[in-house]
This record gives structure tokens, sequence and C-alpha cells, in this order.
């Protein structure tokens, strides 16, 4: 019974959380590529959308399709072996196009009905948490990458780091950073990806390339790892030295370095787990073993992301590591148990986790805030540039647009000089 009381806690936020929550202004600056490019699209597709419909409603069904999608792809090919159907690919190109368009337009929808919040800002970087994991292993698979287990390991997981860097920094800093390639950037690489499988099948990335000796298919790879590599010394520079709190410290005063210790525990039991297998359970069941791996990883960053919203410490256990530590004391006890029934057991038991979570946080905080989550529950009053679907905001740099804020979770406040688009 006492067990089971802490894990049903009757609130997870503190009175001092809300509190935080309801000061936080959300700071953003972006220098990306193609968000400038795709501006107008963005523009023109919340001016098509209703005033009644809810920013949260639009993100979440974006994150639906995309999980759809995406779950057929693993249908077919569970292991990224077998080469999937080309409609699979193109449903995956077209599933991961509508969630990034409209993950894209909340924060302006928000504007534009003004029901702008900070619990905007906490749900677009939720459903990111998730999506990541999905869009990650989807291209994977497109690829056939499951020929190379270490590399799908490697892609899958350094997807799933690389969120969780970005908001382990935007907690030292207080700002939220999108270099020249990022967010945008990848979604789109990965759309290429679909629709090359799909108008060429998947089989087109297993043809050697001349002069080079390898697969086509290594070279995303390669070039996606030189990225990876890249956006990890960014991270790595601004949580060393950008700490905006007391000494150098987090937003909440905390250790820089405090939130290494949960994507620790995930990522490296994860790495031991599937190396150690006497069933070989990553080879065999490769996608379940990053789905469920991912919920856990989805769970500690939103984690973060709320102690950086309310400028708390950051928990280090958590009850998602239930799964990946029953894992691990099995393969230590030389697995008295089926190892693909713990891992099916983890994958179930960490959606839930992150579900029970996400939901239970959320509705404190509409609670809060004295808002609905998914209606809007009064005649949106927009402002003079509804019509056209933009609003005047502000980003934390004034030499740049707010681009990157209208994309990830510009439900909030920004800081510095307005800017209109």
């Amino acid at each position: 019974m006492p067990i089971y009381l802490a894990y049903k806690q009757s609130h997870i936020l503190s009175p001092q959380q809300l509190r935080k929550l309801s000061e936080h202004k959300y700071s953003c600056f972006s220098a990306s590529l193609l968000d400038p490019l795709l501006q107008p699209w963005w523009n023109w597709l919340v001016a098509q959308t209703p005033l009644w419909l809810a920013p949260n409603l639009i993100t979440i069904v974006g994150l639906i399709l995309n999980i759809v999608t995406t779950l057929i792809l693993i249908c077919y090919s569970p292991n990224g072996v077998e080469p999937p159907p080309r409609w699979t690919c193109f449903l995956c190109a077209l599933g991961l196009f509508i969630y990034q368009s409209l993950d894209s337009i909340d924060g302006k929808q928000a504007r534009r009905t003004n029901t702008s919040s900070p619990l905007g800002e906490l749900f677009d970087h939720g459903c990111d948490s998730i999506s990541t994991i999905f869009v990650a292993l989807s291209a994977c698979i497109s690829c056939q990458l499951g020929h190379y287990p270490n590399w799908l390991f490697f892609q899958c997981f350094c997807a799933i780091a690389l969120f969780y860097c970005a908001h382990w920094q935007t907690y030292v800093s207080g700002t939220m950073r999108f270099g020249r390639i990022d967010v945008t950037e990848a979604q789109f690489s990965i759309i290429a990806i679909h629709l090359v499988s799909a108008a060429l099948g998947p089989e087109i990335w297993l043809t050697k390339v001349p002069y080079l000796e390898c697969e086509t298919r290594c070279l995303p790879f390669y070039l996606a790892s030189g990225i990876d590599l890249s956006l990890a010394l960014r991270y790595v520079k601004s949580i060393l030295n950008e700490g905006c709190g007391k000494n150098g410290s987090s937003v909440a005063g905390t250790s820089v370095l405090s939130p290494s210790i949960p994507l620790t525990l995930v990522v490296l039991p994860a790495l031991i787990i599937a190396q150690k297998s006497p069933e070989n359970i990553f080879t065999e069941h490769a996608s379940v073993y990053i789905l469920a791996f991912g919920m856990v990883a989805a769970k500690i960053t939103n984690k973060l992301v709320i102690a950086h919203m309310t400028k708390a410490e950051m928990e280090y256990l958590d009850w998602s590591l239930l799964g990946p530590a029953l894992l691990f004391l099995n393969q230590y006890f030389n697995c008295i148990i089926p190892e693909i029934w713990l891992l099916w057991f983890a994958l179930i038991w960490g959606t839930q986790d992150l579900l029970r979570y996400c939901s239970q946080v959320c509705l404190e905080i509409c609670q809060h805030l004295r808002i609905d989550l998914f209606r809007i529950p009064y005649s949106p009053k927009s402002s003079s540039t509804a019509s056209s679907g933009t609003a005047t905001t502000t980003t934390s740099v004034g030499s740049q647009s707010n681009f990157g804020a209208d994309k990830n979770g510009g439900a909030s406040h920004r800081k510095s000089k307005s800017k209109a688009h």
C-alpha cells in the first residue's frame, strides 16, 4: 500500500511550482534556415484555421497522425530489416509533414484567439518529446537500417538524447536556442528519406555508391552523425558556460550538470541491456525496444521542461525507470523471466506512466490557470491581425525574427523588442 500511494500522487506540482509557472516567460532564439521560408505557408495555414479550434487540439491531432502512420510502418517492418511497402513510407512522410505544419501554427493560433498560456509551451514540447521517438524510428525503418542494429540503436538514441539536451541547455540558460540546422531541417530531411523510399522503393538504400564502397543508406546517417556531433558540442558549450543562475547555475539555482543523471539512467541501461542480452532482444525486437525506452526518455524530458518552467530542482529517480530496472535485474539473475515479456511490460508500463503523468500535470495547470486544455470556452476575440493569421510578438534577440518561437510552443510571453511577422 505505501508503494502504491507513493506512485499515485494526489498532486504532482506544488503551489510554489504553480506560482512560478504563472510567472514563466518563454524565451527563444532561432537562426533556422528553413523557418523563414516556411513562414508564409504557416501564416496561410493558420488563417484557414477556425477561431474556435483550440491550439492544443491542433498539436495533439498532428501528433496522433504522426504516431498512427509510424505504427503502420512498424507493423510491416518491426525490426527495420524487411522492406516496408512504398505506400507506408509515403504515409509517414505525409504524417510527419502534417505534424510539422500543425506544430508550427499552434502558437499562432493561441495568439489569434487570445488563449496564450504557459500550458501551450509545455504541451508543445511534451508532444515533441513523443514525436521524436517515432520520427527517428520511422527514418531508420524506411532505410532498412535494421541490417545494422548498432547504427539503428545509435541513431534513435542520439535523437532522444539530443532532444533532451536541447531542453537541458534551456534549463541552464533560460532560453531555447535553435541553430541553422535544427528541428525543422531534421524533420524535412526525414520527410525526404520517406519520399525517396516511396518513389524508388526501400531497396534503393541497399545499392552501392560508386567509388565509396558503401550502401546508399549510409550517406544520410553519416551526415546525420556529423550534425549530431555538432549539436552535441554546441549543447555542451552552452551548458557549461551559459548558466543564468547564481554563480553560473541553472534557472533553479542547481548544478548545471544535475540533469545528466536522469539521462544516464535511461541511455546507459538501454546500451547495457541491448549488448548483454542472451536473447538478442534489441536485434529481434528493435521497434518495441526503442519505443519502450523512448517512453521513459519522454517522461524525464517532460519533467525537465516542467523543472525549467517552474524553476525547480529536477528529481533524479522516476517510476518510469521500473521497466528498464527489471530488464537489467533479470539479466543479472540469468534471465529467469523471458526478456520479451519484460520488454513488453516496460513498454506498457512506460506508456501508461507517461500518459498518467502528462494528463495529471495538464489538469493541475488547467485548474490553476482556470483554462481548458482542448476547448476555448468563450467566443475568441482575435487581434487586429487575426484575419491574416499573424500577431505582434517578441523574441529574446532583436536581430532575429520569431519564427522559432512560433514553431516551438509560442503560446506564452517573450522578451525584448517587438517584431511583427
